[in-house]
């Protein structure tokens, strides 16, 4: 890790040992709790009716789009919520609820939502010039500019527009570049819903499970190993050797799903000297990490450098088109932008609004505004507060839930769906029960007033001040008191 701690949102490094023991243990071994059945029936009661503009809307909606949303993380239990305003720490949805947010657009805010000071300047250039013009504009470079400075290993820099089109395009080119095919990846780990990456998601080991409507073809050359598991990483990459080699390692830096099963301290640093000897590229996806870890992403906290960085969410301040590949400039080269001639190689990118002037301004105010105002630092305090907090609720309530964080990414686990074993033989019977609690503990949190990522993962921002996280933990509180034992 680099030696200037203080620019990270991380204060310390968690115990992952202990914490990935205690994990297995909650999710093979203890009893599951739930909240009390009398009080969640009143919970559901208040749902409807406090909700009541929300499920008018939902149901409305349900005529014209699948399942009555747009994105996969507004479907809530029972219902999903429609939203009508947000700001700071909060969002307030059309029946005039308050709510203190914890999902933070899924992880791309941490300035608080609807910062005045990045909005001003997004409706200036959008007054100015429009949205999207289809040609170049300055911010694209000051935006590149801008994310070099910060991550070295970034020397040159292609905007996107999405985390996913970022991984597909990241991966692309490492196949370019080092001719050849192979790609692993960590089990339980997301990089978008690209075809090859539909692969080994959620629990590790579960290969194409979740993989409806893709070929099976189309995972001819993605691989997964456990995670932190480096003997598995090496045999596969000497493996691959007598099939043409690895092009790629892609991970998360802090572990799979945002470090939900988090990393060992010294497993990046191990995966490059593996990459080396073999002669693949690193890819670290920092969709999540990148400006929210720090500054400098996960890789400078680790010390790590990877070939090329994925970037999304925060690269565009929570602003549409979000989405990015940063590396070494001979890779970086292959999405020289033109139509290339039969002896030129280059990696297939592209999208109309990639890079357009109102995500790259976004992106660079917003990167802009958190290096003036430390918020990382800020949101990661608030994270430490909100997890020291919900560990003094679990102990005081006698319940053998989890909570953990890597600065503003934190861990709440409770029904541990996502952290059963395959080998468990009652996997199938159990995730449909463990993730029906971790929808019930949600929907009581929106009752309560609380807004979290499927009821187990909440990210924190600058407007989280200890006020704010005080009257969270007390909600916290309420909600955790009537759990009690599933009787089977």
């Amino acid at each position: 890790m680099t030696s200037n701690t203080q620019e990270y949102a991380i204060s310390h490094w968690p115990d992952s040992e202990a914490i990935l023991a205690d994990l297995k243990k909650l999710a093979n071994d203890m009893p599951l709790y739930q909240i009390r059945r009398d009080k969640m029936e009143e919970y559901l009661k208040k749902f409807d009716s406090m909700f009541a503009g929300s499920k008018k809307m939902v149901e409305k909606a349900k005529e014209l789009i699948p399942g009555g949303v747009q994105h996969n993380l507004a479907f809530n239990h029972p219902f999903p919520l429609a939203i009508g305003k947000a700001e700071g720490a909060y969002l307030w949805d059309v029946d005039g609820n308050r709510f203190i947010d914890f999902l933070q657009a899924g992880g791309p805010i941490v300035l608080g939502n609807n910062y005045a000071p990045v909005r001003g300047k997004v409706m200036e250039l959008v007054m100015e010039c429009g949205p999207v013009t289809g040609l170049f504009h300055e911010y694209e470079y000051k935006l590149a500019e801008l994310i070099r400075r910060h991550m070295p290993s970034v020397e040159m820099f292609r905007m996107l527009a999405s985390g996913t089109e970022a991984c597909m395009a990241a991966i692309r080119a490492a196949r370019a570049f080092t001719g050849k095919a192979k790609v692993i990846k960590m089990g339980g780990a997301y990089h978008g819903w690209s075809d090859q990456f539909v692969f080994g998601m959620r629990i590790p080991g579960t290969a194409n499970l979740d993989a409806h409507g893709i070929p099976g073809e189309c995972y001819v050359h993605t691989q997964e190993i456990y995670p932190n598991d480096l003997a598995a990483l090496e045999e596969a990459m000497t493996k691959n050797e007598s099939e043409g080699g690895t092009a790629a390692l892609i991970l998360e830096p802090l572990g799979p799903e945002s470090g939900t099963r988090p990393v060992l301290r010294d497993f990046n640093a191990k995966a490059r000297e593996l990459c080396d000897r073999f002669g693949a590229l690193l890819i670290f996806d920092e969709v999540v990490t990148g400006f929210r870890v720090g500054l400098g992403g996960a890789q400078g906290y680790f010390g790590v450098k990877p070939d090329l960085t994925v970037f999304g969410k925060c690269v565009a301040g929570g602003y549409p088109a979000a989405g990015g590949v940063g590396g070494r400039k001979d890779v970086m080269l292959s999405f020289a932008a033109g139509i290339g001639g039969g002896l030129v190689k280059r990696a297939m990118v592209g999208g109309t609004l990639s890079a357009n002037p109102l995500s790259c301004a976004a992106g660079y105010y917003c990167i802009k505004s958190i290096e003036e105002t430390r918020a990382h630092i800020k949101a990661g305090r608030a994270g430490d507060r909100l997890t020291k907090g919900l560990r003094e609720i679990f102990a005081r309530r006698h319940l053998p839930f989890i909570a953990f964080n890597h600065g503003s990414i934190c861990h709440m686990e409770t029904g541990a769906a996502m952290l059963m074993e395959i080998s468990n033989p009652k996997i199938f019977e159990q995730v449909g029960k463990r993730k029906k609690i971790m929808e019930e503990l949600g929907a009581a949190m929106t009752v309560e007033g609380i807004i979290s990522l499927a009821g187990s993962r909440l990210y924190t921002s600058m407007a989280d001040t200890d006020e704010v996280v005080d009257d969270a933990l007390e909600r916290f509180d309420r909600v955790f008191a009537d759990f009690e034992v599933v009787k089977e």
